[in-house]
């Protein structure tokens, strides 16, 4: 049902908490991944575990705020592409308050105007997927903060509260993949985005913990490996009619 063997899928923020664990299982279940990380150091982890498996991976290099790079990258790809994950992002957290005009622009050029240069410049090689595999799919990490505001009373303060610029772009993200899914679906590509919940990198502050988990209806903290299935559907020819929709996987935080 997850097969995903001849798919060759780009992950951006391959390096990531989230993207590490989504690039590694979508290499196990066949696909041939190509990794755009930033953590040098996290991008040998992850390289050293797919080696030990035996799994099919190329690192690419390009500048996701640049749409020169991007453009470059895939004038010199050959060949098709059936996925794009497009899941970096960059920001720090606090309020209104405290962040500044920096922090929105940083988030938007590596969310949102990245997906748009993704999609922009990775069409061709998405369109010969579709072609030669009828299909190709394009999936955008959001939140559920691109859903709903946080509860600011379950932060310890305000520096540590998730940012709203984060929260804007996760939601810009949601409503540009409905967008791009108008625009290409006569193309046959689709596009969809995923809205994690809370998926908590830091456990050591149990009381944090406790309260993530009582906010869902599971009442527990998502683990990153619950991210693979969702990507996975979403990148095979299982979800073949699916398209400018976004998949919740919040243990249910936002159903109430």
């Amino acid at each position: 049902m997850y097969n995903l063997k001849n798919k060759k899928i780009l992950i951006t923020g391959a390096s990531g908490y989230l993207g590490s664990e989504i690039s590694f299982g979508l290499a196990k279940l066949g696909s041939h991944v190509l990794l755009h990380g930033r953590n040098e150091i996290n991008l040998k982890k992850l390289i050293l575990k797919l080696k030990k498996y035996r799994l099919k991976y190329t690192i690419v290099n390009f500048d996701l705020k640049n749409s020169i790079s991007i453009e470059n990258f895939f004038s010199n790809y050959t060949g098709p592409l059936s996925g794009i994950v497009s899941n970096a992002h960059e920001g720090n957290q606090g309020t209104i308050k405290l962040i500044d005009d920096k922090e929105f622009i940083n988030s938007f050029e590596i969310s949102i105007l990245a997906a748009n240069n993704l999609m922009k410049y990775g069409y061709n090689a998405l369109r010969q997927s579709v072609k030669l595999y009828k299909d190709a799919s394009f999936i955008c990490i959001s939140s559920m903060y691109g859903i709903v505001s946080p509860d600011l009373t379950i932060y310890k303060s305000d520096k540590l509260s998730s940012s709203p610029s984060y929260g804007a772009v996760k939601a810009g993200l949601i409503h540009w993949s409905k967008y791009a899914a108008n625009e290409f679906g006569k193309e046959g590509i689709r596009v969809n985005s995923i809205s994690p919940g809370p998926f908590p990198k830091n456990k050591t502050n149990s009381e944090f913990i406790n309260k993530l988990s009582n906010k869902t209806s599971l009442k527990r903290i998502g683990k990153p490996k619950e991210l693979i299935g969702p990507v996975a559907f979403l990148c095979s020819n299982n979800s073949s009619f699916i398209t400018g929709t976004n998949l919740v996987v919040d243990g249910g935080w936002t159903s109430k």
